[in-house]
């Protein structure tokens, strides 16, 4: 250990996943394949959403803020997990650790908010059809995106605050392979107990109140569904939710336990925050572009060429920046780990 007990941390050793060399190769390889599909695909999402008139509207706009919080969500984490899989140099300064924290907790809260904001348009696309153009203006709908994006920094900016502001010193191997608020109080050298009430209360603010709102809205769906006469318009109506319940259940359900029950082992805590912090944001574009016809149709659009001209997000991705990204992910890669 590079620390005695009376001296301060100025850095953090992430553990990781597993010990093993042979778990950490298989990880890198397997969170490197997750991490390209999670930028590919939102990219791409982002893109069709800007080509396709058809696809500007309220829930595309929502769902191109996702895809941007998904983004940035997975970039904040994975490629820092990357190096570390296949280097020695596992260690990460106090700053850079705030740093991640806080970026953490600002893209997942507004995650955890957008997610809400996304049932409420369905709750009205569904229920209240013949009102939906005026209520779901464009004016509401940045309301709603804004407020979205507010509220995960105002959660961030309190966890944040109430985590670093503790004393750290002594022991600084958190056992985990990012800084995350849970994890990182366990090595807390003083009392926890009001910046894990804190917390606990955040959690409750961005957790379990959007999570009700989606059942809540989600239950009139699914009665207004039943009363449907025709079948095919009910099977319809419930199918552009169930993308929705897939996501909901994936991120919702393992950020709860791991937030929401201290009492849960550090063991299940790493895994569960896989879920959340990896696989929701590759899982995301795919669930949607697979299961609505409409992104289907704009991806044809796209593979056949039938837009006269594409956007420059399209152009940038299709001629330069997988390119671009591989010559500067391969370089930093390098240079951190030699």
């Amino acid at each position: 250990m590079r620390l005695t007990n009376e001296t301060e941390v100025t850095e953090f050793l992430l553990l990781g996943l597993s010990d093993d060399l042979h778990h950490q190769q298989l990880l890198f390889v397997l969170f490197l394949g997750v991490y390209l599909i999670t930028v590919l695909g939102n990219l791409l999402l982002m893109s069709l959403v800007q080509v396709d008139s058809r696809l500007h509207t309220p829930m595309y706009f929502f769902l191109c803020n996702l895809s941007l919080a998904d983004l940035c969500f997975s970039t904040n984490i994975i490629p820092q997990a990357l190096v570390h899989l296949l280097s020695r140099k596992k260690f990460i300064s106090f700053t850079r650790c705030a740093a991640q924290l806080l970026l953490f907790l600002i893209f997942g809260g507004t995650q955890c908010a957008l997610l809400a904001v996304m049932s409420y348009d369905r709750f009205v696309a569904i229920c209240n059809p013949l009102h939906y153009p005026s209520i779901m203006t464009w004016r509401m709908c940045v309301q709603l995106a804004t407020g979205s994006w507010t509220s995960g920094i105002l959660v961030a900016v309190v966890d944040t605050s109430f985590t670093l502001r503790l004393p750290y010193q002594g022991s600084n191997g958190i056992a985990h392979f990012f800084c995350e608020a849970p994890a990182m109080l366990i090595l807390a050298s003083t009392d926890t107990r009001t910046s894990e009430t804190a917390i606990f209360l955040m959690g409750v603010v961005i957790l379990l109140v959007p999570v009700s709102l989606i059942l809540v809205s989600y239950g009139h769906v699914i009665v207004t569904v039943v009363r449907m006469k025709s079948a095919a318009r009910s099977l319809k109506a419930f199918s552009t939710c169930v993308s929705h319940l897939i996501v909901v259940v994936l991120f919702y359900g393992s950020a709860i336990v791991t937030y929401m029950t201290p009492k849960s082992s550090k063991q299940e805590a790493k895994l569960l925050s896989v879920f959340y912090a990896v696989m929701t944001p590759m899982l995301n574009p795919l669930i949607y572009s697979l299961r609505n016809k409409d992104m289907r149709g704009a991806l044809r659009k796209v593979a056949t060429g039938n837009f006269s001209s594409r956007p420059i997000l399209l152009r940038i991705f299709y001629q330069e920046w997988i390119f671009t990204f591989v010559k500067s992910f391969l370089s930093a890669f390098v240079e951190l780990i030699t």
